[in-house]
């Protein structure tokens, strides 16, 4: 216990009596401190045990104490200590009756009693109760890391803190969903603290935040960022009736060291796993599957067993032009992100966090990269990172269903393999549906049409049908043909069976037809870069006018002879004649190749 006025008035050997303010002994002294100025309080904090002989005071003048103690009690001191013996025989009735008026405990110090006694007795308490909390904090970090390296990890942990600290104890992961709360009752508790839980998260860490309720009996919450890198991984909660004490303070520090060491582990497992799946997807997009069916063995529980689904994954302001063959090469190689990850009883991902079997959902792309919460009706707040979003929603997704999931960044796409009809995919879908809507709310869209500036930050998903292992090549390309259409549509989410039944537009995607197209069309490129005309647009006009010359013209808004001057151009640059209908396709076709 801290030293209290009552327990210096207990001290036997000090002998003090109390002339005033015995309901108020109960007091916390921070410290006793012997003063003979007519004012002190310059040279206080408060919480001080003011000790006089009143070398330099009138102690019996009533107005001159009323108005001592009055700046006394006004700095915070808790009590006054008076020496008798010294200057005065005993305690002046006017230094008495100020301090009953002020409600100050006054207490009389015998002339055998040194202040310097008193002063020690003070100092010794305060280091008693400094070394009780520091033990009892070594005792709690003791029990708190058991706990952590328990088969129950974080919840276990938790609950010790939770009976530390006489409160509750939440973990929120970086999605901003609770992963963790003790004791049960507090569940609901918790959940108000979600949006104090995502603000946090989003500042640079470390950072820590304490909450008070707005009216009285309301938890005091502190709440701290969890994780070893810039950006917080998670968020620990804590929610007590009164401010943490030493101790208290002591436990809480090392729930969030034992977190953080935790999560720093996982994430050294997590980049092994992502080097991996790495490996895993090279081979499954090269047509090895019993070779990636070996390497993976079972860290992707039935993903590889199931139908799965492919889904391609790429904003509006990506570098188009990729195939297969890029993807395949990025997983191999690692010139995009570098990785995968998983999720699920089969894979440890971002979210192992302790012993085996323990799974904390925590997901972070990349360890700059900010990992906004969707809102409850799936729109997320963030419209600047769609593919950071999209991975961990589909990773956490997929953990928190027990499910496996493989994400392997390429570049600026996401390759994903999720199991058809599961968590990961469905999430998937809605995500990428919701991201849609948030864009039309902010006054942009993803269709090719819209000349708002923030179409550039559109999402589009092309997602394969559903197929087994020895198909994943003929999946993955399927995906990339049904993004191709997203695009082309403005569609933020294309399945290859939704694809125009019997259109040739997917096969436009393949690396091969491009190439046909761009050099098909480079001659008129490179005329219109030099400034000496439009003929690109003007071939495209004219085409989708089926050669209608005053429609193309009014499309493009030049005169019917402009129009023909340019196609005679055309003809004469390409060195073929557009009265042939299998050069019209060819053409029509490599402008739709090309966008």
């Amino acid at each position: 216990m801290p030293p209290t006025l009552a327990s210096l008035v207990q001290h036997s050997a000090l002998r003090l009596a109390v002339l005033t303010g015995k309901d108020r002994l109960d007091t916390s002294v921070r410290w006793a401190h012997a003063s003979e100025l007519a004012d002190p309080t310059p040279y206080l904090e408060g919480g001080e045990l003011l000790l006089v002989t009143a070398l330099k005071l009138d102690a019996e003048d009533a107005d001159a104490m009323r108005e001592y103690v009055r700046r006394l009690a006004g700095k915070g001191v808790v009590g006054l200590g008076f020496a008798a013996g010294v200057n005065y025989e005993k305690v002046p009735d006017a230094l008495v009756d100020a301090c009953r008026e002020a409600d100050l405990p006054l207490l009389e110090v015998p002339r055998r009693t040194p202040f310097i006694a008193i002063s020690k007795a003070v100092s010794a308490a305060i280091a008693a109760e400094q070394y009780r909390a520091v033990t009892a904090g070594f005792d709690a970090q003791r029990e708190m890391t058991r706990a952590a390296l328990s088969q129950e990890g974080p919840s276990a942990l938790l609950a010790k803190l939770a009976s530390q600290v006489a409160g509750w104890a939440a973990l929120y992961d970086a999605s901003g969903a609770m992963v963790a709360t003790a004791p049960n009752w507090a569940l609901r508790r918790a959940a108000r603290f979600v949006g104090d839980a995502e603000r946090l998260r989003d500042r640079p860490a470390p950072a820590s935040a304490v909450v008070s309720g707005a009216e009285e009996g309301d938890d005091r919450v502190e709440l701290q960022s969890i994780g070893g890198g810039r950006r917080a991984r998670a968020v620990l909660a804590v929610g007590t009736a009164a401010p943490l004490g030493t101790a208290e303070r002591y436990a809480v520090h090392s729930a969030v060291a034992l977190l953080t060491l935790t999560m720093e582990r996982s994430r050294a497992l997590q980049e092994a796993e992502q080097r991996l799946g790495a490996a895993v997807m090279r081979m499954l997009l090269s047509g090895e599957p019993d070779h990636a069916r070996a390497v993976a063995g079972n860290l992707y529980g039935g993903l590889l067993d199931a139908p799965m689904r492919v889904l391609v994954a790429e904003p509006a302001s990506a570098v188009r032009g990729r195939g297969s063959a890029t993807v395949a090469g990025a997983a191999g190689s690692g010139s995009g992100s570098g990785g995968s990850a998983s999720a699920g009883s089969g894979g440890s991902g971002e979210g192992a966090a302790g012993g085996p079997g323990v799974r904390l959902p925590v997901v972070a792309v990349t360890e700059d990269s900010p990992v906004p919460l969707p809102a409850p009706d799936g729109v997320p707040y963030d419209l600047t990172r769609p593919l950071d979003q999209f991975a961990d929603l589909a990773e956490t997704a997929a953990s928190r269903s027990g499910e496996a999931v493989l994400v392997v960044p390429d570049g600026n796409r996401l390759v994903v393999l999720a199991s058809d009809g599961g968590s990961a995919f469905a999430a998937c879908a809605q995500y990428a549906s919701s991201f849609a809507k948030a864009l039309e709310a902010s006054g942009a869209c993803g269709g090719p049409h819209h000349n708002g500036a923030a179409a550039e930050d559109a999402l589009f998903v092309g997602v394969s049908a559903p197929a087994g292992l020895a198909a994943a090549a003929v999946a993955f390309k399927q995906a990339d043909q049904a993004l191709s259409v997203a695009r082309r549509r403005g569609a933020p989410f294309v399945e290859h069976e939704d694809v125009a039944a019997g259109s040739v537009l997917p096969l436009l995607a393949d690396d091969a037809v491009r190439a046909f197209a761009d050099g098909l069309l480079r001659s008129l490129r490179d005329h219109d870069a030099n400034g000496r005309g439009d003929l690109v647009a003007s071939l495209r006009a004219w085409l989708s006018r089926h050669g209608q010359w005053d429609a193309a013209a009014a499309d493009l808004g030049v005169h019917r002879h402009t129009l023909r001057y340019r196609m005679r151009r055309v003809e004469e640059i390409l060195g073929r004649s557009l009265d042939d209908p299998d050069v019209r396709m060819e053409l029509w076709l490599a402008l739709k190749a090309t966008g």
